[in-house]
């Protein structure tokens, strides 16, 4: 099921949702708190390394973990930083997707920097925390205060109180 329908789906299936356009919009993102000091580690079906460049891509059935947070997508493209001791930043394109705890955040394309714990993912973002749903064309995590700011047509679904 495509991020769309997924979309729809729920918006047809919950009752009393609230749904808010806007610009852009803080949102808090605490269970996507990671630290970004601890090691990474990728696997994926095949790697190319560019000793030249500093870079090494893994394509295929990408898996990135850091400590509890998980980030798979199609490819993934390491790059490491001036003297090759560690990893600068990752870039990952096609059908990524964020998880840690009970949220979730879905993207065509997310560039991690690891030095600032900062996650910006564009392309058809789907933020989903528990009942709730966001979509946006840009979303942006801080891993390390736990927030995100989405921009870009940002649709909210949020559900209402049953406690009536």
């Amino acid at each position: 099921m495509n991020r769309i329908s997924a979309l729809a789906l729920c918006l047809l299936l919950a009752p009393g949702v609230a749904a808010a356009q806007a610009t852009g919009t803080k949102v808090a993102f605490g269970a996507i708190k990671a630290d970004p000091t601890l090691p990474v580690e990728v696997t994926a079906d095949t790697l190319d390394v560019n000793q030249s460049d500093g870079s090494a891509e893994f394509k295929g059935n990408v898996l990135v973990g850091q400590g509890e947070m998980r980030l798979s997508a199609k490819r993934v493209l390491v790059i490491y930083n001036q003297d090759n001791s560690g990893v600068e930043r990752l870039e990952a394109v096609g059908d990524v997707v964020l998880v840690n705890g009970p949220d979730a955040a879905q993207a065509e394309r997310a560039d991690y920097s690891i030095g600032s714990g900062v996650i910006v993912m564009t392309g058809d973002v789907l933020l989903t925390q528990g009942p709730n749903a966001l979509t946006s064309d840009k979303m942006t995590v801080n891993l390390t205060t736990g927030t995100a700011n989405m921009a870009g047509r940002v649709k909210t679904i949020l559900q209402a109180d049953d406690n009536e």
